[in-house]
C-alpha cells in the first residue's frame, strides 16, 4: 500500500468516524446514509461490514471514482487532522501517552483537556469548534 494511499484511508477514517460519532451525538442520522459521501458508500461498499476502518479502506480503493463534493470532504478533514496533528503532537504525548491512535482517542483524550493544551494545539481546537471530521 502506497503512503498516498494510506493517507486516504486515514482521512477517511478520521472523517468517518467523527461523522457518526457527532451524528449520534446530535441524534442524527449516520453519515453513510446522508451527507457528502453518502452516494459512495451505498454504491461502492454497500456490502461492506462496517467497522475496524473497513468502509474507510472501500473508499480509499475506490477514491478516484469519488464524486467531487465527497472527495472534498475528504481532504478538508484530512487538510485540518493534519494542522491538528502537527500543533498538538508534544500534549499528546505529555497528556495521552498510552492511548491508542485509533477512532479518534488521542483527540478526544486532548479534547477532555483542553485548559491544559499548549498554544498551538488550543488554537487548532477553537479553530475546529465542534467539527465531526475532527472529533471522534
Amino acid at each position: 500500500m502506497s503512503i498516498r494511499s494510506i493517507l486516504v484511508t486515514t482521512a477517511i477514517a478520521i472523517f468517518a468516524t467523527g461523522v457518526v460519532a457527532e451524528a449520534r451525538a446530535q441524534g442524527q442520522k449516520d453519515w453513510r446514509k446522508e451527507g457528502p459521501c453518502s452516494e459512495e458508500v451505498k454504491n461502492f461498499c454497500a456490502r461492506v461490514e462496517p467497522g475496524e476502518a473497513r468502509i474507510a479502506d472501500c473508499m480509499a480503493d475506490n477514491f478516484r471514482r469519488l464524486r467531487p463534493s465527497c472527495r472534498g470532504a475528504i481532504t478538508a478533514a484530512r487538510n485540518k487532522f493534519d494542522r491538528m496533528v502537527d500543533a498538538c503532537k508534544g500534549d499528546a504525548e505529555k497528556f495521552c501517552k498510552g492511548i491508542p491512535y485509533r477512532e479518534g482517542r488521542v483527540l478526544s483524550c486532548l479534547k477532555g483537556r483542553q485548559s491544559d493544551l499548549g498554544p498551538a494545539c488550543a488554537t487548532q481546537f477553537k479553530r475546529a469548534g465542534s467539527d465531526p471530521a475532527i472529533f471522534q
